[in-house]
């Protein structure tokens, strides 16, 4: 079974993926910022992918520095962006290999559609 860690600052939205996802047949682990995102991809265990969103309030570079971190710790973790900020080519260069993105507001439908293709 695959796992994937949620990286939102927004409790609501990050449960509301988590239902989603874990509705898809997916294990979740869930972070509400820098810190606990770091403590789940530094722990021994399986994660798969990462969803996070751009805009994490603390942070000057919010997911932008959570996913570069994730992938020096686990090389080739698969990474799904979101943010409400619409897509721009400056945001795409921050992305890390393979790197994928999601429009917020978005509907489940579509949140399990990205996880999918994120996934194969």
């Amino acid at each position: 079974m695959t796992v994937i860690l949620i990286v939102e600052d927004e409790r609501f939205i990050r449960e509301m993926a988590g239902w989603v996802i874990e509705d898809m047949g997916h294990n979740t682990l869930h972070a509400g910022n820098f810190a606990d995102a770091i403590s789940h991809l530094g722990a021994p265990g399986q994660i798969d992918g990462l969803f996070v969103d751009i805009r994490l309030h603390a942070l000057t570079l919010g997911g932008y520095e959570v996913a570069n971190k994730a992938i020096s710790l686990r090389p080739g973790l698969r990474v799904l962006y979101t943010s409400g900020t619409p897509l721009s080519p400056d945001m795409t260069e921050l992305f890390v290999e393979g790197g994928r993105f999601l429009q917020k507001p978005y509907t489940p439908d579509q949140l399990e559609f990205c996880i999918g293709e994120l996934l194969n």
